[in-house]
């Protein structure tokens, strides 16, 4: 008997879109792949881009879906609050909602959410209290609940460098100090993406150095509601893991499993908090498995129903 060769199909170059607000603060949104393919809308952590999920959206495209990575609002290509609108939670949440309505297929197929540390908080908020708008959900590296001094770190680097860096040189060693694990350093061309020049000629990060203050410190106050939300979370759900994440415990897990006890978990064990950029392969690789289990669950439910 003839074997049929998989077919690999074809996919549409990058598009690049932007979602303006109601306070008049416009997202930047890429697409990769084809618009009629099932989505998965990806949301980054705090201080990070949609840069971080690049490689797997290519990997994702190929296999037949449509990644949506979106910039969260005062990080990389998306606006910066006006100077007399504050961040808040809500407004990072109703941002997901809006892009996540938006992503959705004309047939009003849901898209499924990949959300790591900061994403995957908007995350929980967002399908908590709209089960209806993502097919499915995935959590990278984070629970309601999480090691303080594991953020303390976090922040401690975000804020290490007020003063901008002379050249991408000096911003590369910084993060290569930072991430000691990892095996290649960033290249400059990857810097670019990373930060902006200031006025005075200095390099800065691309996100607004506000956000420290108003979102990211003190995020305990959070996880009452996080926890809650979490026991609202009714669809399909996913957490991955870093084994050697200072942020995501045994604890925070095991935690997580009896508040949404439907949920699947996967361990990347040689990754630390930042997991899709230490073990893209593998990451990646446990993303196309749940989706194609997700996929054949549906197929299955419909069949019987």
């Amino acid at each position: 008997m003839a074997v049929t060769p998989f077919a690999i199909p074809a996919v549409s170059a990058p598009t690049t879109t932007r979602i303006t607000r109601a306070d008049g603060v416009a997202l930047a949104l890429a697409t990769h792949g084809d618009n009629e393919a099932p989505s998965v809308l990806f949301t980054h952590g705090f201080g990070q881009t949609c840069q971080a999920w690049e490689s797997t959206a290519h990997v994702l495209a190929q296999a037949g879906y449509r990644s949506l990575l979106v910039d969260a609002r005062g990080h990389g290509g998306s606006d910066w609050n006006p100077p007399h609108l504050a961040y808040s939670m809500q407004q990072f949440v109703d941002d997901l909602d809006a892009v996540a309505d938006a992503a959705s297929l004309p047939a009003g197929a849901a898209p499924v959410l990949v959300g790591a540390s900061m994403g995957g908080l908007i995350g929980m908020f967002s399908a908590a209290r709209a089960p209806a708008r993502f097919r499915a959900l995935v959590l990278v590296d984070i629970t309601p609940r999480w090691e303080v001094d594991g953020v303390t770190r976090i922040l401690d680097f975000m804020s290490a460098h007020p003063d901008g860096f002379a050249d991408f040189e000096h911003a590369a060693d910084a993060i290569a100090a930072y991430l000691p694990h990892r095996r290649a350093r960033k290249s400059p061309e990857q810097m670019r993406s990373l930060l902006v020049a200031r006025a005075d000629g200095r390099l800065r990060w691309h996100w607004d150095p506000r956000l420290l203050n108003e979102i990211a410190r003190g995020g305990e106050r959070y996880q009452t509601e996080l926890v809650a939300a979490a026991q609202a979370v009714a669809m399909p759900t996913l957490l991955i893991s870093g084994g050697l994440s200072d942020l995501v415990s045994a604890h925070h897990v095991n935690e997580f499993m009896q508040l949404v006890p439907h949920a699947q978990h996967v361990q990347i064990a040689d990754a630390t908090h930042m997991v899709a950029g230490d073990r893209n392969d593998q990451f990646t690789a446990t993303i196309l498995a749940f989706l194609s289990n997700l996929a054949a669950a549906e197929a299955s439910t419909g069949a019987s129903s």
